[in-house]
C-alpha cells in the first residue's frame, strides 16, 4: 500500500545576514494536514543542521558559502526531501510530494525475518563503539529548559553551548559526566525568583540531560527487557531501512535501528512512578513522577552523532496532611546539536568548563545580536503562550537584559 505525502515549506525565503543564510519553513503531512514535529533539516554532506519544532516549523541558519548546496528534510517513515538552497530563494511556498516509505515484511530475507526484537537490540548495543565516534569530537548546541506550574510557565532558560567528548567508549561510572561543556551564551527569564522554583531540581540541568543519553553512557538493560522485546513493522529513514523494536511492560521503550550496520538512530522512552511519598518538600509530598525522553542521532562521515535529546518530567505535589493535590510541576528540556566537528584537535580547557551548579547562577550578559542568528528550536503557538506567561512580569527582552 502506497501513500502520497507532502512536505510543505511555508515562507521558504533565504536571507543573508552577517555571512549567514536563514531558511524558514514548515513541514506537514499532506494526506492528514498534520505537522511533522522534530523533522531534521540539514545541508547534505555537511555537519550543520536543525530540527522542526512541535508545529513542524523551523528557522535554519547556516553559512552563506552553502548557498549552492543541497538542503535535506528527513523524518522517520518518509523518503528524504532534497532541493538546492537557491531553489528555495524566491519566497514562494514550496510543495514537495513524497511517497511515504513502506517496507513490506513479507519481502524480508529469511535470515532477517528470524531475528527477534531483543536479538536485534543486543546486536545494536554491542556495536555502539563501531557505529558511534571513537575519536575526539566537538558539538555546537542549543539548550533550553522550561518550568511550568499548573500549566503556567514560570521560568525559561536558554544557552548556546560547545560540547567536547573523547569517544563513545563505555564509562566506568555512568553517573559521572564525561563530556566537557563550555557555555557560549546564556539568557533566562526572571522566573528563577519564583517561590515554586524550590520544587524543581536546582542542580545543573544541562549536565543532567547529557547523562540521559543512554547510548553514550551504555546504560544497563535487564535480561527481561531483551526477552520481551517485540519486533514491529520496519521503517525507513535517510534512505536506509530501519528495524523497529519495542518493549511495553514496566515502562515503554521503542528503538529504531539501521538495518545496514545496526546503528541506533532513535530512542523513545517513557516511565511513571506513583507512591504516597516519593519526595517531601516543606508542606507537600510528591505522589507522581512521569518521565519521557527522546534521543535522536544523525549520520555524518559514517558515524552517528547526537542530533537532539528531549526530556519531560511531570510531578504532582499533595498536601502533606490532607493528601489533596496542591499543584503540579513540569520541566521540559531540549538539546539540539547545530554542528558537529569530528576528529577535532580543539579542546575545552578546565578554566572554560561550565560549573556543576545550576545554569541560572552562571551569569552571562545578554547578547541580542548573537541570538538573532543562532539555530534555536523555533517558537510554536504553545511557546507563544510560554512567552505570554513570562511577560506578565515584564517584556522578555527586558528580562534577558536584566539578567
Amino acid at each position: 500500500m502506497r501513500f502520497i505525502f507532502v512536505f510543505v515549506l511555508l515562507t521558504c525565503c533565504v536571507t543573508v545576514f552577517a555571512q549567514k543564510i536563514t531558511l524558514s519553513g514548515r513541514v506537514v503531512d499532506k494526506g492528514t494536514s498534520e505537522v511533522l514535529p522534530f523533522a531534521s533539516v540539514f545541508i547534505k554532506g555537511k555537519a550543520v543542521g536543525t530540527i522542526a519544532n512541535l508545529s513542524g516549523e523551523f528557522d535554519f541558519h547556516f553559512p552563506a558559502e552553502y548557498r549552492n548546496e543541497i538542503v535535506v528534510v528527513s523524518m522517520l517513515g518518509y523518503e528524504n526531501f532534497e532541493a538546492p538552497v537557491w531553489s528555495l530563494a524566491d519566497g514562494s511556498i514550496k510543495t514537495i510530494e513524497l511517497n511515504k516509505s513502506v517496507t513490506l515484511l513479507s519481502e524480508v530475507v529469511v535470515t532477517d525475518s528470524i531475528r527477534k526484537g531483543g536479538e536485534i537490540f543486543r546486536i545494536a548495543l554491542s556495536r555502539i563503539e563501531q557505529n558511534f565516534p571513537m575519536q575526539p569530537f566537538l558539538m555546537d548546541g542549543f539548550y533550553r529548559d522550561i518550568k511550568k506550574v499548573n500549566g503556567t510557565t514560570i521560568a525559561l532558560l536558554e544557552a548556546a553551548v560547545k560540547i567536547y567528548d573523547e569517544n563513545y567508549a563505555k564509562p566506568r561510572n555512568p553517573s559521572k559526566l564525561r563530556e566537557h561543556v563550555k557555555l557560549v551564551e546564556v539568557r533566562k527569564s526572571l522566573g528563577y525568583e519564583n517561590r515554586f522554583t524550590f520544587y524543581f531540581d536546582q542542580k545543573n540541568l544541562l549536565e543532567d540531560l547529557l547523562l540521559h543519553n543512554s547510548i553514550r553512557y551504555h546504560h544497563d538493560i535487564a535480561d527481561e527487557v531483551f526477552e520481551n522485546m517485540q519486533r514491529e513493522d520496519d521503517s525507513f529513514y535517510n534512505d536506509h531501512e530501519i528495524f523497529v523494536v519495542s518493549y511495553e511492560k514496566d515502562f515503554k521503550l521503542k528503538v529504531f535501528i539501521d538495518k545496514a550496520d545496526y546503528a541506533i538512530v532513535h530512542v523513545d522512552f517513557e516511565i511513571s512512578y506513583t507512591g504516597d511519598n516519593l519526595d517531601t518538600r516543606r508542606d507537600v509530598v510528591n505522589t507522581y513522577i512521569g518521565y519521557k525522553k527522546q534521543i535522536d542521532f544523525r549520520r555524518y562521515n559514517d558515524k552517528m552523532f547526537l542530533n537532539y535529546i528531549t526530556v519531560t518530567t511531570q510531578e504532582k505535589w499533595n498536601d502533606i496532611n490532607t493528601k489533596a493535590l496542591k499543584f503540579d510541576t513540569e520541566l521540559t528540556q531540549y538539546l539540539l546539536i547545530n554542528e558537529v566537528h569530528p576528529n577535532t584537535t580543539e579542546r575545552i580547557r578546565t578554566t572554560e568548563k561550565m560549573r556543576n551548579y545550576g545554569l541560572q547562577y552562571q551569569d552571562y550578559p545578554y547578547n541580542k545580536e548573537f541570538w538573532a542568528n543562532y539555530n534555536v528550536i523555533k517558537e510554536t503557538a504553545l511557546d507563544r503562550k510560554v512567552i505570554a506567561d513570562l511577560e506578565k512580569e515584564a517584556p522578555l527582552e527586558q528580562q534577558f537584559e536584566a539578567e
